[in-house]
């Protein structure tokens, strides 16, 4: 069908390349600063126009700068949580950092507590706490662009608030 369209010049292929050159430095800036990681956010931008460009063909030429910054906050996000998964592939690493820091309380600290608080929880509500908490988007632009209600918007945003407490409780 989509083929169809193309002829009939209804449709237009996206062009990854276009894409990369125009829109490459907000991803860029969007993965630095989720990831707060020079290396870790190039290697999210690459991994986002490689998810860009396999799924090319399912894709619309439609709104791309919102489309590249939900597939970045996804990919981000599968990044912290990977890290959870997998701790031994970054605990050296990341030691050597916090050891070389001058202050303890940097940003290696603050990404220690967002593994720990999304590790096991769904990508979704990872997606929502970014939008709504860091973003600045309200309930009902959230809830729209993950596709929950307002009040599923809420909820996590509650369950999540819940768990920092309690991550709060036990660090005192």
């Amino acid at each position: 069908m989509f083929d169809r369209l193309k002829e009939a010049g209804l449709a237009e292929e996206i062009n990854v390349e276009d894409y990369y050159k125009r829109y490459g430095p907000m991803v860029m800036r969007r993965c630095r600063r989720l990831l707060r990681d020079e290396e870790l956010a190039q290697d999210a931008m690459q991994d986002t126009f490689v998810n860009l460009l396999k799924k090319k063909s399912q894709l619309k030429h439609r709104g791309p700068s919102s489309l590249l910054y939900r597939i970045a906050t996804n990919v981000c996000l599968n990044k912290i949580r990977s890290m959870k998964r997998r701790p031994e592939d970054t605990d050296s690493a990341l030691l050597a950092r916090i050891a070389s820091l001058e202050e303890p309380e940097s940003p290696s600290i603050a990404r220690l507590i967002l593994i720990k608080l999304f590790g096991r929880e769904p990508a979704s509500t990872g997606t929502i706490a970014v939008l709504h908490l860091v973003d600045g988007l309200t309930l009902e632009q959230t809830a729209r662009e993950v596709g929950f209600s307002v009040s599923g918007v809420r909820r996590r945003i509650r369950q999540l608030r819940v768990k920092l407490a309690l991550m709060e409780g036990d660090a005192s």
